[in-house]
């Protein structure tokens, strides 16, 4: 468990998130929370698994998914889209694998964190949606952490399927480029705010919600989807 501003005076916010979303996404603008609302402190909770709100005294979390979690209000923060992505000196190298048939020919890196969930897309399901013979055979790297498959792509360890709210800074800073950028897949699954039911007015609660609702809005104001799931 992670703590952020230690000693405030006026409560805590306990936050359930998943490691690579509080990697990728939600840490590089939690000071701006901080700084708005310097006297709560924040304590993310970072775990893949469906913690239980009660037992554990969770506040709010972030969870991927369809937006239906029994005993939890859920309100839909962003979609995105899913793409292949590799480190710039892979494609300096090798210009042909920036298409499809050039993306088979590569290592593929797998991303396990998710493969339980029927509609998470995988290499298999992205291919597939584009007329693509399935690779579910073809030797790969297979990791069960959506930050560790990147920062496998950005060693140049293969092509990782990217998920863009996840890869969005890598993309930016240039450890990544996008590959096929004629092609992309709307991902079913997106991400919510989740509480329990009537917990939104307390003010910790309601102070948080507000916060990443904005955050989430400007995010997808600078990220129009491209494209519609299948």
């Amino acid at each position: 468990m992670t703590l952020l501003r230690e000693g405030a005076s006026n409560g805590i916010l306990n936050v359930t998130i998943s490691p690579a979303f509080a990697a990728k996404w939600l840490l590089p603008r939690i000071e701006d929370y901080q700084q708005r609302w310097p006297d709560i402190d924040v304590r993310l909770e970072t775990s893949l698994k469906l913690l239980d709100f009660t037992a554990l005294g969770m506040d709010v979390g972030i969870r991927y998914g369809l937006g239906h979690w029994e005993g939890l209000q859920a309100e839909r923060l962003m979609s995105e889209e899913v793409f292949p992505v590799c480190a710039p000196s892979l494609i300096a190298i090798n210009p042909a694998i920036n298409c499809l048939t050039g993306v088979t020919q590569q290592t593929l890196i797998h991303d396990l964190s998710m493969e339980q969930h029927k509609d998470f897309v995988t290499w298999d399901r992205w291919l597939r949606r584009f007329n693509v013979q399935a690779i579910a055979r073809k030797p790969g790297l297979r990791i069960n952490s959506s930050a560790a498959v990147l920062q496998a792509a950005v060693e140049g360890h293969g092509i990782a399927l990217a998920r863009s709210i996840m890869v969005d800074d890598d993309l930016k800073s240039g450890r990544l480029v996008r590959l096929c950028p004629e092609v992309s897949l709307a991902s079913p699954l997106s991400y919510y705010l989740v509480y329990r039911p009537g917990c939104d007015s307390l003010p910790k609660i309601a102070y948080f919600r507000e916060w990443i609702v904005e955050q989430a809005s400007r995010f997808n104001a600078a990220h129009p989807p491209a494209c519609q799931a299948d």
